[in-house]
């Protein structure tokens, strides 16, 4: 698959995924809701809907027509919430994820190697040069990310500057830009966006079920429904999205692999750059951004737990050991 056809199947997979998250999502939340309001509404009662403004007369609902009106009810409305959440995150993600590392701007006249190198590259594949910053942390690792080529930018760890040959760097910093021509950061803007908003409401429910609970609520339903709602969409968060994901991005690091070693047809410098990298890879200050491993060269989190173990099954990052062999067997 060349560039072109990669960049076009990219448009359509992301075309896919804003159907497949808000359709998923509509199902996962009238199913959860369904279950969250059997315990809200006891067996054997009836529940008033509407009563008027005189007390005239109230309708009344059975206990399943009651279920069904909070579902109808409250299911569109998290559904435009989570559409309102993904496309603030879509126009000003990047931003965030950038001030949240706490990484430092490059320009031409704090860092004039690094930027000539990055917009060298650019000017080679005919793209704007990218927004260029620097973590202060000693790991190997790099990530690009942005909405567009016009909006995007290539984020680099003080240690992969360091301890890298430029040679090797310019490989690294080729693949980052290959995943700005393929459309891969848009892709992946989408897919945090989506699956970070599952995994708040996911954790606010269960801190509020929690909190019901140590404050002796009264009514045991409510903190059950709460802690229903929290558990599902942790669930859709970290178990059903990242296999959609999975689905829609398995070989993007192949190909921008590949871009890369063509853009500076020295594909055995990339992959001792990846060797290098698959030793000192996980970044202190990207522990806690879960959602950010799939947009960085190499998986930044350490696997300290079962969770973590089992989670990495959904990586879209292959093994590098199988990204070295495909590069060193290249034929330029």
């Amino acid at each position: 698959m060349n560039t072109y056809e990669h960049i076009s199947q990219n448009k359509w997979r992301s075309v896919l995924l804003v159907l497949l998250f808000p359709i998923t999502f509509a199902l996962t939340a009238g199913l959860i809701m369904w279950l969250s309001a059997d315990l809200w509404f006891p067996q054997g009662e009836e529940y008033a809907l509407v009563c008027d403004m005189y007390d005239s007369g109230c309708e009344y609902l059975s206990r399943w027509q009651a279920i069904g009106s909070m579902v109808l009810g409250w299911t569109p409305i998290l559904w435009l919430i989570a559409m309102g959440w993904i496309l603030f995150s879509y126009f000003v993600g990047d931003l965030l994820i950038i001030r949240s590392t706490r990484a430092i701007k490059v320009t031409p006249q704090n860092q004039p190697e690094l930027y000539r190198l990055v917009e060298n590259l650019a000017i080679t594949r005919g793209l704007p040069t990218p927004t260029i910053y620097v973590i202060d942390d000693d790991s190997l690792n790099a990530f690009a990310t942005g909405r567009d080529p016009k909006h995007a930018s290539i984020t680099f760890t003080r240690g992969i500057l360091q301890r890298l040959e430029r040679v090797e760097l310019e490989g690294v910093a080729a693949h980052e830009l290959a995943h700005i021509e393929n459309r891969d950061i848009r892709l992946m803007m989408l897919t945090i966006a989506g699956i970070s908003f599952f995994t708040l409401v996911g954790e606010v429910c269960l801190r509020i079920g929690l909190f019901s609970g140590r404050s002796n609520s009264k009514n045991g339903g409510v903190q059950l429904m709460f802690l229903l709602i929290g558990l599902g969409f942790i669930l859709y968060g970290y178990v059903v999205a990242p296999l959609i994901r999975l689905a829609l991005s398995r070989q993007r690091e192949y190909q921008a692999d590949a871009t890369a070693a063509l853009t500076t047809r020295h594909p055995l410098a990339l992959a001792s750059a990846l060797r290098k990298i698959s030793g000192n890879c996980h970044t202190r200050s990207l522990q806690e951004m879960h959602s950010l491993a799939a947009m960085c060269i190499a998986n930044p989190l350490k696997k300290a737990n079962l969770f973590d173990a089992i989670s990495g099954m959904f990586s879209t990052h292959p093994p590098i050991e199988e990204r070295i062999r495909r590069l060193e067997e290249m034929n330029l």
